[in-house]
This record gives C-alpha cells, structure tokens and sequence, in this order.
C-alpha cells in the first residue's frame, strides 16, 4: 500500500502538480490550501485515482494549522511524506522602501508557516520511526539579489530549517531534504506584484522556465529512492537561468 503524503499549498503551482502526479501513482494525499473552491475541484479531479482528504486552513494561523491535523480521519492520520511547500514573495522593494504587511507575510508563510505544519506531523514520524519531509525552498535561500532582502531571508531560513531538522530527526531515521527551484512559471509573480499581470509575465519571456511539472517530478524522484538513500539539498534551475541575476533571454 502506498504511503500517505500530505502537501500544503496543494491549489497552485508546484503543490497542485505534485498532488496531480502523486494522485495518478496511487498515493493517498492530504491536500491544503486556503482556497475552499479549489481544494474542492482539486480533490474531485483526482478521487477518480486515490483516496484524497482536503484541508482548508491558512499555514500562518498555529491553532488552525493543529486542528486542523488533528481532525484527520484514521485512514489518513499517519503521515509517511510531507511537502512543506506553502509559501509566497509579497513585493519587491529596497529595504527601505519595503512593507511591513509584506515582511509579515513572507515570515509567516515561508518560516513560520513551515514550522507550525512539521511541528504537528513530526511527532507521528517519531513514533513509526520513518517519514520522509521534502522542504521546497529557493534558488533565492542560496544566494541574494536586490530588492529580494526579505523574501531572500525567509528561504535561507528554510535552508537553515531544512539542515537543522535533518540533523535532529537523524537519530529517529527520518529523511530530511530540500528541493530548491529557480524560475518556475506559476502564479509566484502575479502574487508579489501583486496582480500586475504584465509585469509577471515580463518575469518568464524570452526563456523556457520550469514547469510545476518539473519539480513535481523531481520530488516524486525524490522520494521514490530506496529508504537508505537520502536527496539532503537539490538546486534545480531552468538552463537559461545561471544564477537569481543572469537569465540568457535568447534560448
């Protein structure tokens, strides 16, 4: 029987293809988002392939985010994978131009949304003795590029998470790995300017970016190697792309 794997921000993106692709290979998934209707259309996609549970919270809310897995029902309480994915660049400003609501966001979700999710599966990991936790963090938690200071902090703290929760679950025979993406074509710029939806898709011409499909494929890579095997850290940019700076707008 295939292991349950449970992903947050599952309604777009990166979350919404690896729900896709886990569906179609028969793992019984735990999908949330804060979006109701989309949670909705997702799980009706793909119930035709697997057992799904959707769960509706906001991963910035402590209470929210332990209710809400504690009400899992028992064919879906024992989660084998989690997919820290959840998370979002809110505005794009010198340090001293930024946001205050947008800081808030982004430490929220990236960092602390992150911790309040594993700190609620963890422990059932601990119990079996096994579990595997796939941290998706960025291209931007390796290096920093202007007007990214904030957004840049949040996933070098997921880096940092990623290293430190590998080191603490070692003794408990838990895989602990990142996956970080480059430029991957999502809904990540419409939502850090905020709508703006030419300046988006200024973000992704000239170039063939990553796909959701791509890293949902890396992942299932992933976390498909045998037990013994463990993927700690994995950058993975589209060929154009050679750093957060330097994008060859000619392929």
């Amino acid at each position: 029987m295939k292991k349950t794997v449970f992903i947050t921000g599952a309604t777009s993106g990166i979350g919404k293809a690896t729900a896709e692709l886990f569906a179609k290979q028969g793992y019984p998934l735990v999908l949330c988002g804060r979006r109701q209707s989309r949670l909705d259309e997702l799980n009706q996609e793909l119930s035709s392939h697997t057992k799904v549970h959707t769960l509706n919270f906001d991963v910035r809310d402590k209470a929210a985010v332990q209710n809400a897995i504690d009400s899992l029902p028992s064919p879906f309480k024992e989660i084998s994978i989690l997919v820290n994915n959840a998370g979002n660049a809110h505005g794009m400003d010198t340090i001293q131009e930024g946001n205050l609501e947008d800081w808030d966001a982004m430490l929220d979700i990236n960092v602390k949304g992150l911790l309040y999710v594993s700190k609620a599966i963890i422990p059932q990991m601990i119990a079996n003795k096994s579990g595997h936790i796939i941290n998706i963090g960025s291209t931007a938690g390796k290096e920093v590029y202007p007007k990214g200071n904030v957004y840049c902090a949040s996933k070098h703290a997921v880096d940092a998470i990623n290293q430190g929760m590998r080191m603490d679950l070692n003794q408990h025979g838990i895989r602990v790995g990142a996956v970080n993406p480059g430029l991957v074509e999502t809904e990540f710029s419409a939502v850090r300017f905020k709508g703006d939806e030419q300046r988006a898709e200024n973000v992704y011409k000239g170039f063939q970016a990553l796909k959701p499909e791509d890293i949902a494929d890396i992942i299932h890579f992933v976390v498909t190697r045998p037990y013994h095997v463990n993927i700690a850290d994995l950058v993975v940019m589209p060929t154009a792309q050679a750093s957060s700076t330097i994008v060859n707008k000619n392929l």
